[in-house]
């Protein structure tokens, strides 16, 4: 929690007020200069009146405090909170964010006074929001004080997640438990099939049944014993690399970077950061193990592991992936842990992200590519861009065909609010058998 402080002790008669002072005085002087008490009793009214504002000016300081989280996480409403102290007065209030339409308020204040403060964006990552300006209103709004500004405060907006149900699995499961079911015969609850009894096999396993039926059709002597076996458990290892080299938002004119992306719209990163922690979040309730990657960093990726905690770090290092100085091509694929399912998440406006993704697949991992680019507004494009964009459309198509014919399974994320619209595809190639592949 992050707290910025203003305050202001200086009052200043308003302009109405010192308009009626004037006034007032002007029509004692012509009442006295043409001697005419009735207009000099005009005069003495807006005189009293300034005066009586003046006299009754609040004595205490104004202070404007802003409490905001560091962390917010970008569901529905971002909050901040605004604490107000000050005696006898009011405070005209006026809170904004980039962005969004900034919002005013007139709050009655004798003590102190707490105010919430929302806002709705769309974007992730790094902002400063909530930037307030009050300024203290006297008595019958004669005085005020100098406009005192706080913020706006530093908030690392963390990525929201959506429900998912059924996920996809690597083609090899590991580990010696968890909630998946193996092909490999263990420790589980789903049957297997029935072996002879070998060393090692424990004997609250042995099928007497099966071993009498044997030995009744073998000659009706008990030579052998035969153990029921069951398939193992195995949990799921997955590997999100997010492609964090291209930030881009549903206007073409942004891509270039020459103009900034609103706030209200969802960039590719920020769609990029919401897929990812909604997988992760997922997987990672379904006791699996979850790690990280970026390839447009060149850092120690985060290691597979599960729990809660794991999850907070993987969203928070999603949170702070921004795009860097172009990095050049890798040579090789980053190393990840044998066997993982591999989730690349990117705009492939380019080859690099598609050439990762096809040499992931060829090593053995099962690989899904997840598009995460924005819907684009073409109704705004002029001919030349619209021609621009269209060829773009086209080489990125026909990138993504050729992830499909290199085995790779491709699903587009969009924001779609409390449901995702890759839930449905996900759950599809959850359904998938690969023969022969786990083991």
């Amino acid at each position: 929690m992050s707290a910025l402080l203003a305050t202001t002790s200086r009052w200043q008669p308003l302009g109405p007020a010192t308009a009626a002072a004037g006034l007032g005085v002007l029509l004692l002087l012509a009442g006295i200069v043409l001697r005419r008490p009735d207009v000099g009793a005009l005069g003495v009214a807006p005189l009293l009146t300034a005066a009586w504002g003046w006299a009754r000016r609040p004595t205490g300081p104004l202070t404007v405090e802003l409490r905001a989280a560091k962390d917010l996480v970008n569901e529905r409403e971002l909050t901040a909170e605004a604490v107000l102290r000050g005696e006898g007065t009011a405070v005209r209030l006026r809170a904004s964010s980039p962005g969004t339409e900034p919002g005013e308020a007139l709050v009655r204040l004798d003590g102190e006074r707490r105010v919430t403060l929302t806002c709705a964006i769309a974007r992730t990552g790094e902002h400063e929001l909530f930037r307030v300006d009050g300024i203290g209103l006297g008595a019958a709004q004669a005085v005020s004080t100098e406009a005192v500004t706080v913020g706006p405060a530093p908030v690392l907006v963390l990525p929201g997640t959506v429900p998912l149900a059924r996920l996809p699995l690597p083609f090899r499961l590991q580990g010696l438990t968890g909630a998946h079911t193996a092909r490999r015969p263990g420790d589980g609850g789903e049957f297997h099939d029935v072996h002879p009894f070998t060393p090692g096999d424990r004997l609250r396993r042995i099928d007497w049944r099966a071993s009498a039926r044997r030995a009744a059709t073998g000659g009706g002597q008990l030579s052998e014993l035969y153990v029921r076996r069951t398939h193992a458990t195995a949990d799921a290892t997955v590997m999100l690399v997010i492609d964090s080299r291209d930030d881009v938002g549903p206007d073409v004119a942004t891509w270039a970077g020459g103009a900034e992306i609103r706030g209200s719209d969802a960039s590719s990163l920020d769609i990029a950061r919401e897929a990812a922690a909604s997988l992760a979040r997922a997987y990672l309730e379904g006791g699996d193990r979850v790690g990280l990657a970026d390839l447009g960093r060149r850092r120690r990726p985060v290691a597979p592991a599960g729990g809660r905690r794991h999850l907070q770090r993987v969203v928070r290092r999603l949170a702070l992936a921004l795009p860097e100085a172009s990095p050049g091509a890798r040579r090789r694929a980053p190393q990840l842990p044998a066997g993982a399912l591999v989730v690349v998440l990117s705009t492939f406006l380019d080859d690099e992200a598609a050439r990762m993704a096809l040499l992931w697949r060829r090593s053995g991992h099962r690989v899904i590519a997840v598009d995460v680019l924005p819907p684009v507004r073409q109704t705004e494009l002029d001919a030349r861009v619209r021609m621009a964009y269209r060829l773009v459309s086209i080489t990125r198509e026909d990138r993504l065909e050729r992830l499909r014919r290199g085995g790779v399974e491709v699903v587009r994320w969009t924001r779609g609010g409390e449901a995702s619209t890759a839930a449905v595809p996900l759950a599809a190639l959850a359904r998938l058998r690969h023969t022969g592949r786990h083991r």
